[in-house]
C-alpha cells in the first residue's frame, strides 16, 4: 500500500503565506499524535543539519521555530539535536557544534527550544543497539537522540557525493551516529596518520583508550595499530594538526547498505514516533558539511511531510528529478526528467538506498503525493 506524502508549494499570498500552508503541512501529517499523552512532557527530539559556517543552504531557524511552537502547544519537551562530525570542521565537539549553531541563527531566544549535541562533548555519548543486519550486528547510537521520546527529523534535500542525495534516511543514518558508528558506515580500517605532516607530538596516544596508538622511535611519527583501534575516532578529533585522517575505503554500494542499516537502528526506539519533513530549498549539489554551497541546480520544490522515511526521500528525488535544470549551476543536463543525481555523480547507483530501507520495513518506495 503507497505512503501518503504531504507536499506544499512555495506559492504565497496575503490569505495564505507560506507560514499558514506550513501549519497546514504539520497537521495534515498529525504531528500531534506522535507525542505520547500518558508521559508527563515527553521529549521531543527536532533532528536537523545546523550546516557547517560558512554554508547557507540550511534550513530557515523560521521553520524550525513553527515545528517546536506545534510540539509545546501539544505537550511536548522540544529540543534541537545533531550529533558530531567525524571529520575535523566547525561541528566535530560540542561547543564549536553549538557556536556554529547558535551563529547560523539557532540560538533559544530563535527557536524557543534548547540545543542538545545528542552524543556529547566528544563524540563518546552513544548506545549500542543490536540490529543483526547484514553488514552490522550492533550499531552506535548518538544517545540523546536515542533516549528521546519522539523525534521530527527536518531534512535539507541536497546531492551528496557519496549517496547521490541527502534527504531523510541520511539524516537518520548518519546524523544519528555516533563518532564511531560514522567511522564504521565510512571505512571498514582504522584511520591513517599523514606521515608528511605529523609532528610526533604524542597528543592522540593520550586519548587512546585502547592504547592503539604509539610513536615509532625511528621516523619520531605517531602509528595506529587497527589490530587495537576500535573506530572511535576520538584521535581524528584531538591531532592538532588535523593530521589524522579517515580511510575513506568503502564501496559507494557497501555505504549506502551501511547508512540505511544505521537509520534502521535509530528507528528502533522511534517506531510510530516519528514525523519527516524534506525541504526541497537551495538544493545544492553538495552537503551542507561543506563551509559554502554552489549555486541550487532547480528551483525551489517546496516542503514534504510523511510518517514513511523512504516514501518521502523517494518522492523528493522523484521530484527534483523532474524539475528542470538552473542554467549555470553545476547540472550537465538540464531537461526536466534527467536523472540529476546521476549527472552530477555517475559512480554513485543512489536507489540502492531506497530499496534496501524497503526491504529491512523501514518504508514505502510506493507513495501518494497529496498536495495541500
Amino acid at each position: 500500500m503507497p505512503s501518503q506524502v504531504f507536499f506544499m508549494d512555495l506559492r504565497a499570498s496575503v490569505k495564505e503565506p507560506n507560514s499558514k500552508k506550513f501549519q497546514q503541512l504539520l497537521a495534515a501529517v498529525d504531528l500531534k499524535s506522535i507525542i505520547q499523552r500518558k508521559k508527563k512532557r515527553p521529549l521531543m527530539a527536532v533532528k536537523l543539519h545546523f550546516g557547517e559556517k560558512g554554508n547557507t543552504a540550511y534550513i530557515r531557524p523560521n521553520f524550525v521555530r513553527w515545528v517546536v511552537d506545534a510540539l509545546w502547544e501539544n505537550g511536548g519537551r522540544p529540543f534541537l539535536t545533531d550529533a558530531n562530525t567525524v571529520y575535523v570542521g566547525t561541528r566535530s565537539e560540542a561547543v564549536s557544534h553549538l557556536t556554529t549553531a547558535i551563529e547560523n541563527g539557532f540560538a533559544y531566544a530563535v527557536v524557543k527550544a534548547p540545543l542538545v549535541i545528542a552524543d556529547g562533548l566528544t563524540g563518546k555519548a552513544e548506545v549500542e543497539v543490536p540490529i543483526n543486519k547484514k553488514h552490522f550486528q550492533n550499531v552506535y547510537l548518538a544517545e540523546g537522540l536515542w533516549e528521546a521520546d519522539g523525534m521530527v527529523a527536518m531534512s535539507h534535500f541536497k546531492l551528496h557525493e557519496l549517496s547521490g542525495f541527502g534527504g531523510a534516511l541520511k539524516n537518520l543514518g548518519m546524523g544519528g551516529a555516533s563518532r564511531r558508528g560514522k567511522l564504521a558506515q565510512h571505512s571498514n580500517i582504522s584511520p591513517k596518520v599523514n606521515d608528511k605532516k605529523c609532528t610526533g607530538c604524542g597528543e592522540c596516544i593520550g586519548h587512546c583508550a585502547q592504547e592503539a596508538i604509539r610513536i615509532n622511535p625511528e621516523t619520531e611519527k605517531a602509528v595506529i595499530d587497527p589490530a587495537k583501534c576500535v573506530g572511535c575516532a576520538e584521535c581524528i578529533l584531538v591531532c592538532p594538526y588535523a593530521n589524522i585522517q579517515i580511510q575513506w575505503n568503502e564501496s559507494i554500494p557497501v555505504f549506502l547498505e551501511k547508512l540505511v542499516e544505521y537509520a534502521y537502528g535509530v528507528m528502533q526506539s522511534k517506531r510510530d514516533r516519528a514525523v519527516f519533513l524534506s525541504f526541497i530549498t537551495q538544493v545544492s549539489p553538495a552537503c551542507d558539511c561543506y563551509g559554502h554551497n554552489d549555486m541550487p541546480i532547480v528551483a525551489d520544490v517546496g516542503i514534504l511531510a510523511s510518517r514513511d522515511p523512504v516514501a518521502i526521500d523517494q518522492a523528493a528525488a522523484d521530484l527534483v528529478n523532474q524539475s528542470r535544470g538552473l542554467m549555470g549551476s553545476a547540472l550537465k543536463a538540464k531537461s526536466a526528467g534527467s536523472d540529476k543525481f546521476k549527472d552530477i555523480y555517475p559512480q554513485v547507483d543512489w536507489p540502492i538506498q531506497l530499496a534496501y530501507a524497503e526491504e529491512l520495513g523501514l518504508g514505502s518506495r510506493e507513495y501518494e503525493l497529496v498536495k495541500i
